[in-house]
């Protein structure tokens, strides 16, 4: 086995598809039980978002070369995702809500996509990653699923404010970059592994890419709901 996670391999395939049918388990089971399992559901996911910090801390106080600051300051976009989801779940806020499922299901599935991590199974930091990311999808199907958010009217507001709100952390982002000298939302130069930013571009143009691509990926997140509710009067206030 190697030591380090590779893109597309076995092991990445089979963790994804584990922890895809685990994540639909969970919300099937609360859709079905909305008095028991749902509760249930909330929260393991909400442990997991919310503890996400302190687990993968403790998983990486276990590597034996040195720490950068990236593996220790929660700066990275999922990072804020996952105390987002967690706060969203507990509190039921709509912009809560509405952050979580668009970082959840455009960012985050992502990076599910293309893990930017170099340990591999068994190594707590493999656990600690899969653990967070899913979490963190399954808390936007959740509040989508379970909890019955719905985008705001008109139809691009949402979307948007979302796409609005990632520009807001790409800012912090960048200004972290400058001070510590680190790589947080990769704005300074790619992944040390295979990602979707390898085919956007050389640095700095990949970012303008990202730009389009996270507006995209908003805007179609946001069609199912503008067509399931047409028949019914709208997008939900």
């Amino acid at each position: 086995m190697p030591d380090r996670f590779v893109v597309f391999s076995s092991t990445h395939f089979i963790t994804v598809a584990l922890g895809c049918a685990l994540l639909v388990i969970l919300l099937l089971g609360a859709r079905r039980s909305p008095v028991t399992a749902q509760p249930l559901a909330r929260g393991v996911l909400a442990f997991f978002c919310l503890a996400a910090y302190a687990y993968s801390q403790f998983a990486w106080s276990t590597c034996e070369h040195k720490l950068d600051l990236e593996n220790i300051l929660p700066f990275h976009l999922c990072d804020f995702a996952g105390f987002l989801a967690g706060y969203a779940l507990l509190t039921r806020k709509p912009w809560a809500q509405e952050l979580t499922y668009y970082w959840g299901l455009a960012a985050t599935l992502q990076a599910l996509i293309t893990p930017a991590i170099t340990h591999t199974y068994p190594h707590l930091t493999y656990f600690a990653f899969f653990f967070h990311h899913f979490a963190i999808v399954g808390a936007a199907l959740f509040i989508a699923i379970c909890d019955g958010w719905r985008p705001l009217k008109p139809w691009w507001r949402s979307p948007v404010r979302a796409f609005f709100s990632v520009n807001l952390y790409l800012l912090f982002a960048g200004i972290m970059n400058v001070i510590l000298d680190t790589n947080f939302g990769f704005l300074s130069h790619p992944p040390p592994t295979a990602s979707l930013i390898d085919h956007l571009g050389p640095w700095p143009y990949y970012i303008l890419s990202f730009e389009v691509i996270a507006l995209l990926l908003f805007l179609l997140l946001t069609l199912p709901w503008l067509r399931k509710n047409r028949a019914i009067g709208g997008i939900a206030d």
